[in-house]
């Protein structure tokens, strides 16, 4: 009887592993395929003026897509044992901790549904367009079914059966949204080259702020420009690695233009001239740039001219 006893134990904590195991690895795909999904509806409906949320962001794609590698084998992985063990005999079809971690798997289901429900009504009345919110709305709601019914009718069901056609419907049919994300997903996502790239590009133009900044300095002191970078690399001072490029190494080229600007050239890897999309929607206009060698022009700030526009050359 002891024996029995400390068996039946063992087998409550494996299969309380199991289930909330599940719980966690379909956390880490609902979620993700809703939000490729909504990165989906932020690309093709873009909103210029939205509020966060609204914008189309590669940063939330990727890591739907991460989640959904690692999260989705789990998660089926773990089902699979789980409904082995239902039809084996080895878990029990009443066993209270089926019923318990499943009622509880049904609890936090409705809780994340009535909270994205709510977050994406919220962002409707801050002005998110109708037609975002519409789809978004959908995406919710079906995710969200999918998940709560498919929880409900198993802990409801009377017979165990490993030719169960429901059972099989919700498996194969998840299986098949969750590959229809990620391989949408992939026709927006920027490559890591690509991601790379925007990287350094943006670090360049970190540096050509902080060039600027200097030369400022330099001409509040001197009532003039520069003759070249290194006159403010020994005056001004600051880091000496903004004045070179992060790839190569090469120093940027300055160039004066009038009394009070300059331009700063170098090689740029990527283009941010595109103002529909997110990352670069909120850029100065005078800091975009073309791919290859550009020149972005500068002013000083207490000459009475506002900086100017980027020029390519």
């Amino acid at each position: 009887m002891e024996k029995k006893s400390q068996a039946s134990g063992v087998n409550h904590a494996k299969f309380a592993f199991y289930y909330l195991l599940a719980l966690v690895s379909l956390g880490f795909v609902a979620l993700p395929v809703g939000q490729i999904f909504f990165q989906i509806i932020n690309k093709n409906l873009p909103d210029l003026y939205g509020n966060y949320g609204t914008d189309f962001s590669q940063d939330i794609l990727k890591f739907a897509i991460s989640a959904i590698i690692i999260a989705a084998p789990v998660f089926f992985i773990i089902s699979r044992l789980i409904y082995r063990s239902l039809i084996a005999g080895k878990l029990e079809k009443d066993a209270g901790i089926r019923r318990w971690l499943s009622y509880f798997i049904l609890l936090v289901t409705a809780v994340l549904i009535i909270v994205f429900l709510i977050l994406t009504i919220l962002s409707f009345l801050n002005g998110e367009l109708t037609a975002q919110f519409i789809f978004k709305v959908l995406t919710v709601v079906g995710i969200s079914s999918i998940t709560f019914s498919f929880y409900l009718y198993d802990i409801r069901r009377t017979v165990i059966d490993k030719k169960d056609k429901v059972m099989k419907a919700y498996m194969f049919g998840s299986l098949f949204i969750i590959l229809v994300a990620f391989v949408l997903s992939l026709f927006i996502m920027e490559s890591p080259e690509q991601t790379r790239n925007r990287r350094i590009d943006n670090e360049i133009i970190n540096n050509f702020y902080a060039i600027d900044n200097n030369i400022n300095s330099y001409y509040s002191t001197n009532k003039n420009l520069p003759q070249n970078l290194d006159v403010i690399k020994n005056e001004v001072g600051f880091n000496e690695n903004i004045y070179n490029s992060p790839v190569s190494g090469e120093a940027y080229k300055y160039e004066i233009i009038a009394t009070s600007s300059y331009k700063l050239c170098t090689n740029f890897k990527s283009s941010n001239m595109d103002k529909t999309r997110a990352e670069y929607r909120y850029i100065e206009d005078r800091l975009r740039h073309d791919v290859g060698f550009q020149c972005i022009n500068f002013k000083i700030y207490d000459s009475g001219e506002k900086n100017a526009p980027a020029t390519a050359k």
